[in-house]
């Protein structure tokens, strides 16, 4: 199973983003498809956080807008949404301590984290920070 990092998100919902074509048919085809796939909900956040922010688009995307955009993924039957479990701060303390980080990375941490507690086999981001963290296989799908 695959999970999608915050970036694929931005880049489907602004049109001057890089890879924005791509990125959009990339999130209907797997929203629309049978096999299963995730979205931490950090990267949820974190794509709300962003998308609306003034200082980083002008315009930014209205509020009503970016949550249509989360409430369509999450209709989608085959999404699984990564949450922590009981067992989340082992997997925290592993790839904090492996990954080696600190200040700012802490958040790519959490999303690594969560990916190796629900077991997930690749994360498609085109961050390449991810490739710190030990076991998990990161992937930029506009890359081929």
């Amino acid at each position: 199973m695959i999970a999608i990092d915050t970036n694929i998100l931005i880049y489907a919902r602004r049109e001057e983003a890089p890879y924005h074509h791509e990125a959009k048919e990339l999130l209907k085809n797997l929203a629309e498809g049978d096999e299963l796939w995730a979205i931490p909900w950090p990267c949820i956040y974190e794509f709300l956080r962003v998308v609306t922010h003034p200082k980083i688009f002008d315009p930014p995307t209205p509020l009503d807008i970016a949550l249509e955009d989360i409430g369509s993924l999450i209709e989608s039957p085959s999404i699984i949404l990564l949450g922590e479990g009981v067992d989340h701060f082992t997997h925290l303390r592993y790839m904090v301590s492996s990954g080696r980080t600190i200040g700012h990375l802490a958040h790519d941490a959490h999303i690594a984290a969560l990916i190796r507690e629900h077991g997930i086999d690749e994360l498609w981001s085109t961050d390449r920070d991810f490739t710190r963290f030990p076991g998990i296989q990161v992937r930029n799908p506009f890359i081929k």
